[in-house]
């Protein structure tokens, strides 16, 4: 038996799925921001981050800016796709947004509170691409 949705219903489940995609984007947009930030800091200047002896996941510092400064760029070009609320943003979101969980965690001793910070914003973005389900009767 097929149920069919009314109008107003339609507009709620849209305006709720538009809304979760730009809480993402703007999410995907501010911490990939910060991870470019990041970057530019390993990559600048090794100081500014505390190291750790006998970590298991050492590598060094200014590979690791660069890493984050890629990541984080393009974090930011997606975050503009999901504004635009296209499919493939948010597919490649999600995928960066894990990549960027697991750089994160790696980094942890290097600088561990802004890389718990960023691995919460990060996975609050997976939860909210990953929650908007398409609308089977819109456009």
């Amino acid at each position: 038996m097929a149920t069919t949705a009314t109008p107003r219903h339609r507009e709620g489940r849209q305006a709720a799925a538009t809304g979760l995609t730009l809480f993402a984007g703007v999410m995907l947009f501010i911490a990939g921001i910060l991870d470019v930030f990041r970057g530019i800091m390993a990559i600048a200047e090794d100081d500014v981050y505390v190291t750790t002896p006998n970590y298991v996941f050492k590598f060094d510092l200014t590979s690791w800016g660069w890493i984050q400064l890629l990541f984080g760029a393009a974090a930011v070009i997606v975050s503009f796709g999901l504004f635009t609320a296209r499919t493939w943003a948010r597919v490649v979101g999600v995928g960066i947004a894990a990549l960027l969980v697991i750089a994160n965690f790696l980094s942890i001793p290097y600088y561990p509170v802004w890389s718990l910070t960023l691995i919460a914003l990060y996975a609050f973005t997976i939860w909210a691409l990953c929650v908007v389900k398409r609308d089977p009767y819109g456009d």
